[in-house]
């Protein structure tokens, strides 16, 4: 009877650390996120960075933090967090820190004679020069411009392709740490590196320039900071 009562109670203890265990895992895949914001839109996919980490979602599987991509368009991604199905609007960080508005001045760039508007400005506090391109999804560079940058576009970078006048080539995304185009920064920037030639510059494209107010001003393109 004494060898049957403690047969039992064994089995009893694996089950209750099974259970434990797997409570403790629960947890640990949900814990709350107390920062999150969307930086680029793919189909079926939305790379996004949670507290500080960036996370490629795939849509209808849930992240190690708990959080499952719904759906996605161009202006944002539909998550579902702890239970609660929210729009997430492309570049907007949704945070409980309070941010003091900007009330700078707007950027205005003029174009040049081609009619092309370029723009200097830095990343990852490099200098360089953007080229304005509304029909870019994200900024856009080419290798030899990542390596001056110190991208480790390979390593660091989600493989994919994109199409240019040559043809479809091999691409990477990754995600700029800050962007700074004159007086106005942003942090996790969405970008792809071209692993080729081309473009000749940096494309300043919609994965910074959906994170401001742009407006036309007769010739002129202004640039304001957005203020949450």
């Amino acid at each position: 009877m004494n060898s049957d009562i403690a047969r039992r109670y064994k089995i009893y203890a694996r089950h209750a650390l099974g259970v434990a265990a797997l409570i403790l895992y629960s947890h640990s895949c949900n814990a709350a996120v107390t920062k999150l914001s969307v930086v680029a839109l793919f189909k079926d996919k939305a790379m996004v960075v949670l507290d500080g980490k960036q996370t490629l979602l795939r849509k209808g599987k849930r992240s190690r933090q708990g959080v499952m991509l719904v759906s996605a368009d161009a202006k944002g991604a539909v998550l579902e967090i702890d239970g609660i199905t929210k729009n997430y609007p492309l570049g907007r960080q949704i945070s409980t820190q309070f941010k003091a508005a900007d009330t700078s001045a707007p950027i205005r760039i003029w174009p040049s004679g081609a009619g092309m508007y370029a723009v200097g400005g830095t990343i990852n506090g490099f200098p360089v020069s953007f080229l304005v391109d509304t029909g870019a999804t994200l900024i856009a560079m080419n290798r030899n411009e990542a390596r001056r940058l110190g991208i480790n576009f390979r390593i660091d970078g989600q493989k994919s392709s994109a199409q240019t006048a040559s043809g479809v080539v091999t691409a990477y995304n990754v995600v700029l740490n800050k962007v700074k185009v004159r007086s106005i920064e942003l942090t996790k920037v969405a970008a792809s590196v071209v692993d080729g030639d081309f473009p000749t510059q940096i494309l300043l494209g919609n994965s910074f320039l959906n994170r401001v107010d742009m407006n036309r001003k007769g010739r002129a393109m202004e640039l304001r900071k957005r203020n949450y």
